[in-house]
Parts: C-alpha cells; sequence; structure tokens
C-alpha cells in the first residue's frame, strides 16, 4: 500500500476464521467488511514513524469507521494500561515482551469483529494468533480476544523464564568462580523482573475488575465464563512465574553477598595470622629498644646480642606458628584454600 496519507500508512490484515488465512485488504474494504461482515479478524500495522498531526486528526478508529467518542485512545502511541467494556464493544491496551522489550498492542472486541493494532511488525502477535486460530477454531469474536489475551500472556511467562534460566545459570558460575560482571548482570536480570511486574500488574488488575463485573451479569454466556476464568487462572500462573523470577534475583545477590564476604573472612584470617606473628616481634624489638640500665650496662657482648635479640625472637615466631596452626584459623584458612 502507499504511504501518501495517514490513512494509507496503515497496513490492514484480515484474518480468515475459523481455517487462519490471511490476506491483506485496502482500508476502504476494511471500513466495508467491519460493517457488514459476521465475524471478522483485522491486525493493523501502524508504521514506527507516523506525523503526529496526522495521527491525531485522523485516530485509527475513524480511519476504520468505527465512530465512537470513546475511542480517541485506540490506535494511539504511550497509552497506559487499559481494560474497558463500552457497551457494545470492549477495548484493551495490552503490555507484550517482544524482543527483550515491552510494547503495546490495542484490541477492540464487539459480537462481529477483533481489531488487532500495533506499531511494526515487532509487537505483532498475528503469527501466533492465526495458529491459535487453527487451532482452537473460535465460534466469535470475543473468544479470539480471549486467546489473544492469552497469547499476551505467554510472552510474559517466557520472558520470565528464560530470565530464571539465565539467573540461576550466573548463581552456579559464581560459585565455580565469582566475576565482577556478574554482578552487573544480576542487576540487569532483576530490573527486567522489575520491567515486567511493573506493566503486567496494573494490566491484570484492570482486567480482573472488567471480568469482575462482567461475571456478575446474569447475562454473561457460560461459554464466556469458562473463558474468563481460564484466563485469570493462567494470569495468576504468570504472575509467580515473575515473583518467582524475583525471588531468583534476590537469592543470587545474596549468594553472591555470602561469596564476598566469605573472601573477605579469609583476608581477615590472613591479617589475624600476620598480627600474631608479628606482635612478639614488635614487643621484642621496642622492648629491647629502651635504655634502661640493665640494657645498656649489663648486655654488652655479642652472644648476649644474639641470645636474646635475635633468639627470643626465633623462639617467639616458631612459639606462634605451633600455637596457629593448632588453632582454629588455621584450620579454616587451610580448608578455604
Amino acid at each position: 500500500m502507499g504511504h501518501g496519507t495517514s490513512g494509507e500508512a496503515m497496513i490492514v490484515t484480515v484474518v480468515s476464521v475459523p481455517d487462519g488465512g490471511t490476506a491483506r485488504i485496502s482500508v476502504a474494504e476494511a471500513r466495508q467488511r467491519l460493517a457488514t461482515d459476521q465475524f471478522l479478524l483485522l491486525d493493523v500495522e501502524l508504521p514506527d514513524e507516523e506525523d503526529p498531526a496526522a495521527a491525531a486528526d485522523e485516530p485509527v478508529a475513524r480511519r476504520l469507521g468505527l465512530e465512537d467518542e470513546d475511542l480517541g485512545w485506540f490506535g494511539r502511541r504511550d497509552e497506559s494500561v487499559r481494560a474497558e467494556f463500552l457497551g457494545g464493544a470492549a477495548g484493551f491496551v495490552v503490555p507484550v515482551v517482544h524482543d527483550g522489550d515491552i510494547v503495546q498492542v490495542h484490541a477492540l472486541a464487539a459480537e462481529r469483529f477483533l481489531v488487532v493494532v500495533h506499531w511494526g511488525r515487532r509487537a505483532g502477535l498475528a503469527d501466533a494468533i492465526t495458529a491459535q486460530l487453527r487451532r482452537e477454531r473460535p465460534s466469535d469474536a470475543v473468544a479470539s480476544l480471549f486467546l489473544l489475551l492469552q497469547e499476551a500472556l505467554v510472552t510474559f511467562r517466557r520472558a520470565a523464564v528464560r530470565a530464571v534460566l539465565r539467573v540461576e545459570e550466573l548463581e552456579d558460575d559464581m560459585f565455580e568462580g565469582r566475576r565482577p560482571e556478574q554482578i552487573y548482570l544480576l542487576s540487569q536480570e532483576r530490573r527486567w523482573s522489575a520491567r515486567l511486574h511493573h506493566a503486567l500488574l496494573p494490566y491484570l488488575q484492570a482486567v480482573e475488575e472488567v471480568i469482575t463485573r462482567r461475571m456478575m451479569s446474569p447475562d454473561f454466556p457460560v461459554e464466556r465464563q469458562r473463558l474468563a476464568l481460564e484466563f485469570q487462572r493462567t494470569a495468576r500462573l504468570v504472575l509467580a512465574d515473575i515473583e518467582s523470577l524475583q525471588d531468583a534475583a534476590r537469592r543470587a545477590f545474596a549468594s553472591y553477598g555470602s561469596l564476598v564476604a566469605g573472601e573477605q573472612n579469609g583476608v581477615i584470617n590472613r591479617l589475624a595470622i600476620v598480627s600474631v606473628i608479628f606482635l612478639p616481634l614488635s614487643f621484642l624489638t621496642g622492648f629491647f629498644g629502651m635504655n634502661f640500665e640493665f640494657l645498656t650496662n649489663r648486655l654488652e657482648t655479642r652472644d648476649e646480642f644474639w641470645l636474646l635479640a635475635v633468639g627470643l625472637q626465633l623462639v617467639a615466631v616458631v612459639g606462634s606458628l605451633v600455637l596457629l596452626h593448632r588453632s582454629r584459623i588455621w584450620r579454616r584458612l587451610r580448608d578455604d584454600d
């Protein structure tokens, strides 16, 4: 398609249900089919770089013929997470993990259609949704919406599991040999776990409120109740996976701190050994350096000097080494080595 106007900049792909086939259509054809088809799933790809003024003048909902004053947010960048029931439709701003980043996917579902909007191919779930459609063969657009929401949760679960494995590998490497870059890598994993939790938790809370209100309605179909309960169960499991990642990161930091403390204890033990050896020598040196009458008048020969000044120091060193060899500090130092 061309890129002459903001409307033409959109790439619209229609997904055939239930066989999962795809075909690219024009914006005009998408407007027509949204108004007439009984079951339609559209994947709308917006360019990564779009004129902000044009996007503001012609929102995505208006381009597709979905005239609703409550849909001004739909297809707009940098929206916060959202889950709203809009009478005959439900709108969502869904966080998705893609290529090591958290991006947004906008979804609008009604009885007859499901429209998914993303920016560039980096955030598209079309391939995953197409595969799900071939396997699940949903009966309507709402069932397809739950497939989309489930697939978004799966991206968070995969990211959390991969991060947990990376943290465990780092922890194993630390015990084999501690290196300064390990603490930097652990900090990155801890920050990633915080980003996952920060992106997912508000979204799950918003969706939970909408689903709870709809399930309390007596006209809410039983099949959709099953889909909602399955989504809630998956959401709790994914949130638990992210919390496990946070626990693993904290445990790895504690292990790193324990290794550092152990190394510091070894250094302190070595300093203690040096102190025990040199403390008697310092005492003898200071003692014989004093100008007492006994030292200045009585110790006059070379033999007396070697006997007292050097012999006592040798005895002190040997005695200190014997005591250290029998002490717990020496054994601990030898075991650490």
